[in-house]
């Protein structure tokens, strides 16, 4: 059975950093293209960062880029999420996912129905 499982959600002062990871049973993440999701209060599901099975391909959502990058470790088998200069609308629990899709359209990497798999999320509060 497949299961995706992240870590290192803490509550951050505004202008903090922060790094979470995702690690999964049963695959390689190397094998899947995989993204990184958020979902806020209220709010709907929304992608923040890809990543490609190769890695030769990154994307970002507008409102992060140039603070946060997808990164993988494949020889321990760990998608991360570096995130800096965080900010209070950055507050959201963070899921990982991957796609069976080696490598997913550029117009659709942000689209959640995408994922076949999903971690259960981890909580990021950004608050002072």
């Amino acid at each position: 059975q497949v299961q995706l499982v992240e870590s290192g959600g803490d509550l951050v002062q505004p202008g903090g950093s922060l790094r979470l990871a995702c690690t999964a049973s049963s695959f390689k993440l190397d094998y899947y293209a995989t993204a990184w999701f958020r979902q806020a209060p209220g709010k709907e599901r929304e992608g923040v960062a890809y990543i490609s099975s190769s890695g030769a391909i990154e994307m970002y959502a507008d409102s992060v880029k140039g603070r946060f990058a997808i990164t993988r470790d494949i020889s321990k088998n760990f998608l991360y999420l570096q995130m800096t200069n965080l900010a209070p609308e950055d507050t959201a629990v963070y899921y990982c996912a991957a796609s069976t899709w080696s490598r997913v359209p550029n117009s659709r990497w942000n689209q959640a129905d995408v994922y076949e798999y999903w971690g259960q999320g981890t909580q990021v509060t950004v608050s002072s």
